[in-house]
């Protein structure tokens, strides 16, 4: 892989991981996310005009994965409710490939090759280091992190599958992530009443914040596509789940979180598990 595409890969790592600090380090977090989520749609939509409708066979897939993006939201927003970042986000970002690998596996008869069966052992004990001491739970939100892997797992397949039948894959992603960027604020705006999207902590610096962070999320996202266009996919998605690291490294340095040997090693367990699947 090239050079500059192993750069640009990881500056995606890297706001992949910084729009998560983010989130995390908001007061009302599912009020951020929702605001993130609206500025992915309003870019989405700037964009459609010059790009072509995707076929109608992909449509169906890219309703479900707008619905799987909503719960994918939530279940996120939630897991930072009870557990730290440099937790909850390789937790949640390692479970996906493992999942993908032991799905294919148990229903599509795909044995995984020695290096995906070690790196999903890594990616396995990273978890466990991060989750458990000895035999406890120490992370109180483990079932939404894990469900939150559950998620990107699922909307990674049906994408994978929606991009193929839609004639534009840049279309299909426009359009995509325009249903779930105006999805999730619908889901809000039901929850909390129509008013409560422009209620404190809607100044506007807050919002300014949390828009900015749905862009970053939409460009990390963007470079990622990009990038498989220049280099193999499985590299590139690999490489791209280095942000576990990034964001034990933000966790320390911006949110005050502890960055112990231990917890260093896990998430390197984890970043180097996903690249010996991918």
């Amino acid at each position: 892989m090239p050079l500059p595409v192993v750069l640009l890969i990881l500056l995606a790592a890297v706001l992949h991981a910084s729009w998560n600090a983010l989130l995390r380090n908001g007061t009302d977090r599912l009020w951020s996310m929702t605001v993130m989520c609206l500025a992915v749609a309003v870019a989405s939509l700037a964009a459609t005009p010059w790009l072509p409708v995707p076929l109608p066979a992909s449509w169906p897939y890219g309703v479900l994965s707008a619905l799987l993006h909503v719960g994918y939201n939530l279940f996120l927003v939630r897991s930072y409710r009870s557990g730290e970042l440099g937790q909850t986000y390789p937790i949640a970002r390692g479970s996906s490939p493992l999942l993908v690998t032991l799905g294919a596996a148990l229903l599509a008869g795909e044995t995984p090759g020695p290096l995906a069966l070690l790196g999903i052992g890594l990616v396995s004990g990273g978890i466990i280091a991060l989750a458990f001491r000895g035999r406890r739970v120490a992370l109180p939100g483990l079932r939404y992190a894990l469900g939150t892997g559950c998620f990107i797992a699922a909307y990674s397949v049906v994408d994978g599958l929606g991009v193929r039948l839609a004639g534009n894959p840049m279309a299909y992603t426009a359009w995509m992530c325009a249903g779930w960027g105006l999805l999730m604020p619908a889901v809000f705006m039901a929850w909390r009443g129509p008013r409560a999207l422009w209620q404190p902590p809607a100044s506007a610096a807050t919002f300014a914040t949390a828009f900015a962070g749905g862009l970053v999320s939409l460009l990390a996202y963007g470079i990622v596509i990009q990038a498989m266009a220049l280099a193999p996919m499985g590299a590139v998605s690999a490489l791209r789940e280095t942000s576990v690291l990034f964001a034990a490294i933000i966790g320390r340095l911006f949110l005050g979180e502890t960055l112990s040997w231990p917890r260093v090693l896990a998430c390197a367990a984890i970043a180097a598990g996903t690249v010996l699947i991918g």
